[in-house]
């Protein structure tokens, strides 16, 4: 029995080799058609495979969405476990605002697919469900970080804020995405980081400019 063992290890390692293969055409298809006009063959075609084999991992579009969705979802979750730690919250506006987009920036710039997955029409329940969830996650750490340095703000205030600043990242990272990587990318990122400065300044006045005491 034990000479036969790692049969199935391999066998699975090769599922798995596919598996990626497959969600990486997928995110390829999904960024450059959007998830409604995808089709599972246009899939099968970019990972270079039969629609059979596809077939044999998944059963239609919307589960290889899913699959793809919470691994995505699980990376955006890793990024903004980054991005909002108390060391980067207790710096000033300027460095705070560079410590908590970057690894945002850095995701989006790795996974294109992101934005073109979970803001289509017709994205599947279970993962708008959960990218609503993480949104309003991010949005609750904004606003605990406005509270803590706008102490005497309205909850509803802070969330107008914390809605607003995230309209602003969002059509940032659109524009951010649709320039070529290199210097005219990093431009658009630095204008985007000024958008944002430039709207949050004025709002903390000098709580943010300053790094607070403990």
């Amino acid at each position: 029995m034990s000479e036969e063992e790692p049969k199935p290890r391999r066998r699975q390692a090769r599922g798995e080799r596919r598996i990626a293969q497959l969600l990486q055409a997928a995110a390829d298809v999904f960024c450059a058609n959007g998830y409604t006009a995808t089709s599972t063959n246009a899939i099968a075609r970019e990972a270079s495979v039969s629609p059979g084999t596809l077939y044999q991992y998944f059963p239609n579009k919307e589960a290889i969405a899913i699959e793809l969705g919470e691994r995505l979802l699980g990376e955006m979750r890793a990024a903004h476990g980054q991005a909002f730690t108390p060391e980067n919250l207790a710096l000033p506006l300027p460095q705070m605002i560079d410590t908590v987009l970057d690894p945002l920036i850095e995701f989006n710039c790795q996974n294109p697919a992101f934005l073109a997955l979970m803001h289509g029409s017709e994205v599947p329940g279970r993962i708008a469900e959960e990218h609503d969830a993480l949104h309003a996650s991010l949005l609750a750490q904004v606003g605990d970080l406005l509270a803590h340095y706008l102490p005497d703000s309205a909850a509803a205030e802070r969330a107008r804020i914390a809605d607003m600043t995230f309209a602003v990242v969002k059509a940032g990272l659109q524009l951010v995405l649709a320039a070529p990587a290199g210097p005219e990318r990093d431009a658009v990122v630095v204008e985007m980081k000024r958008a944002v400065q430039r709207y949050l300044a004025p709002i903390v006045g000098g709580a943010l400019t300053t790094i607070p005491s403990p």
